[in-house]
């Protein structure tokens, strides 16, 4: 049996909440913090920026080549530059799902992940980390809440930003990504059979955190 990898995978669906939560924890504990959300919403930034279609294959594998990703901190960098707003836009949250569903993105990304996460001492969000990218972490959290709550946060989010559409809008965009990662062929949003599922809709982010931290320290 693999040995367990001292790190804690946060997985769950689109505006739960999972990077703050991961940061403060990470904080909490001493320990860092890796941001794959943040890398497939760069790349995403990428390949936008650089006009390249899923589905042309040789272009795609060109920009992938040549992808070069960094973070600092919270801060996300594309090929030297800050991009930890833009990411956030709108356009790119929409864009984001079916390059994140990409196997051949996935691959890149993913081996990037498991070389940087390998020396332990990290807490890692994103949708299969506890499934597919690091599954002998030992402590694995699936952070969920309903898609009202969840669209309520994304919602306020993006009003303190000056760029919220409305709130109907962002909960049909939240269900819609819902249902494209959870039926996605490659690395679907599921659960993994040891991780301990955290319903935060009542809960405040403090809490949350709270929880997390006593979860991890509980274990032997």
């Amino acid at each position: 049996m693999e040995p367990c990898l001292p790190l804690i995978a946060l997985d769950g669906p689109s505006g739960v909440g999972k990077s703050t939560t991961a940061r403060r924890v990470a904080q909490a504990l001493g320990w860092d913090y890796l941001d794959t959300g943040a890398m497939y919403r760069a790349a995403t930034l990428a390949l936008a920026r650089q006009g390249v279609d899923l589905a042309d294959r040789p272009r795609l594998e060109r920009a992938l080549a040549g992808l070069r990703l960094a973070q600092e901190g919270i801060r996300i960098f594309l090929d030297g530059e800050d991009v930890s707003e833009a990411i956030r836009s709108l356009e790119v949250t929409r864009n984001v799902t079916p390059v994140s569903a990409d196997a051949r993105v996935r691959e890149v990304l993913v081996d990037q992940q498991r070389a940087i996460g390998k020396r332990g001492r990290w807490v890692v969000d994103g949708r299969d980390i506890g499934t597919v990218v690091f599954p002998s972490a030992c402590c694995k959290i699936f952070l969920t809440a309903s898609p009202e709550a969840r669209a309520r946060r994304r919602h306020l989010e993006l009003a303190e930003k000056g760029d919220a559409p409305p709130l109907a809008e962002v909960l049909a965009d939240l269900q819609r990504r819902d249902a494209a990662d959870t039926t996605r062929a490659v690395a679907p949003l599921r659960r993994a059979a040891d991780a301990v599922e955290l319903d935060s809709s009542g809960m405040t982010l403090e809490q949350v955190v709270d929880w997390i931290v006593a979860r991890h320290r509980a274990h032997p």
